[in-house]
């Protein structure tokens, strides 16, 4: 993948000693664990050194990683049984200005795990169910009635991924500023052929999270980010969560962006997200709440044991496989230890979300076996070249924490 392209898509007991105080380029905050629908965490307190052995070694991995990387910053957050482990924040958000734990950024594709918890809570209340056609709400969608409720959240309709599309790529890359409507992205990818007969295959395509919001919205009569105030950030306790219909991120401070995939490294925060996801599902955040977000969702607390069974396993394992329309790099290879959940990937155990925008990466990581919540933002330097080096560090933090259980290892797509 090219790099303007890829810049563009980027849709145990601690020990109780402590360590020198950090350089200035990484400050710890120290942060009270938020428990289930707890308060908000309190990533504002003065910066302070790591505590503990194990804290220490994550920000040191995640400092090596930002120097390797490229990175222009690095914000993380870890707990075990909704307590800290460590909060960090290291490099800068501008030029003098250092990144900090508090700073708000985008969190994109997070907005789809949490459509679909809400579309698996109608499931637990008996208002529709998984296999019913999207044509009794959006009856206009060609093969609307081939096309189910599952197949939006678990991504296997065969919808056109309008984000491969090189007309719609040629347009945002000249004009990252304009205002996408659900109607423009959704009709570039129908004017394309499935990529196969809906069901039979997986590829992510966002189209799909455009029309679920959109279903969401009809099957309820609420509108989206109202409807996931009220049945997920607000349960969960994520107050700084919240959508944007423009370009605005906020409340101050602000984790500013920056890229070079239009050739010149320019700075990219208020870009337009409006094509990412389905508006009222574009959310910002900040990384104490990604951290909360993680643990809830990945701990399925907002629905019965088996509407969160279903939304860890909808039925995506296996699929994946490459066809004459649909290339390897567009369906990705599901094994035994990576499949798609309902609207998350489940990979070597960790159940996760991996946003990226046009400078910013994120990842919204959990893992059972610990109850181990790691959220991960980093921001791009001149010279960064990979789709998601938040994805990167994670996976060293899954190294260092639970070794045999690292995303993107062995039988990994």
């Amino acid at each position: 993948m090219n790099r303007t392209r890829r810049a563009l898509l980027c849709a145990a007991t601690l020990i109780a000693v402590t360590l020198p105080v950090l350089p200035p380029a990484a400050t710890t905050a120290a942060a009270a664990g938020g428990g289930p629908g707890g308060g908000r965490p309190n990533c504002v307190d003065s910066p302070r050194p790591a505590r503990g052995s194990e804290a220490r070694a994550i920000v040191d991995l995640a400092r090596t990683a930002q120097g390797e990387l490229g990175l222009k910053s690095v914000v993380l957050r870890v707990t075990r049984g909704g307590r800290e482990v460590v909060t960090a924040a290291m490099g800068e958000s501008m030029t003098g200005v250092p990144a900090t734990p508090d700073m708000h950024l985008r969190v994109g594709s997070v907005g789809i795990e949490y459509m679909g918890t809400v579309l698996l809570q109608l499931v637990d209340e008996g208002r529709v169910s998984l296999d019913d056609p999207v044509a009794r709400w959006l009856p206009d969608l060609p093969h609307a009635k081939e096309i189910t409720l599952r197949m939006l959240g678990n991504s296997t309709s065969g919808l056109h991924d309008y984000v491969t599309d090189p007309v719609f790529l040629a347009e945002l890359g000249a004009h990252p500023f304009r205002h996408w409507t659900p109607q423009e992205l959704v009709g570039i990818s129908t004017a394309h052929d499935l990529w196969y007969e809906p069901g039979t295959n997986f590829s992510y395509s966002h189209a799909n999270f455009v029309l679920l919001g959109a279903a969401l919205e009809k099957i309820t009569g609420i509108r989206l980010d109202h409807l996931l105030r009220r049945r997920v950030t607000g349960p969960l306790g994520l107050p700084d969560t919240r959508n944007s219909f423009t370009p605005e991120i906020a409340p101050p401070p602000v984790l500013h962006a920056f890229s070079s995939g239009r050739g010149t490294y320019e700075e990219t925060t208020y870009w337009n997200p409006s094509w990412t996801t389905a508006p009222g599902a574009v959310l910002t955040s900040h990384i104490c709440d990604l951290a909360r977000s993680a643990r809830g969702i990945g701990r399925g607390e907002l629905l019965s044991p088996e509407a969160f069974a279903t939304q860890l396993d909808p039925g995506t394992v296996g699929l994946g496989h490459e066809t004459r329309t649909c290339p390897k790099t567009v369906c990705l290879r599901n094994t035994e230890r990576w499949h798609f959940g309902m609207g998350f990937i489940v990979d070597h155990d960790w159940i996760y979300t991996n946003p990226s925008f046009t400078g910013y990466a994120a990842i919204s990581a959990y893992f059972p076996g610990s109850d181990l919540a790691v959220a991960v933002s980093a921001t791009e330097g001149p010279d960064t070249d990979l789709v998601n080096p938040a994805e990167e560090i994670q996976h060293r933090i899954a190294a260092l924490l639970t070794p045999g259980h690292v995303p993107g290892g062995p039988d990994s797509a």
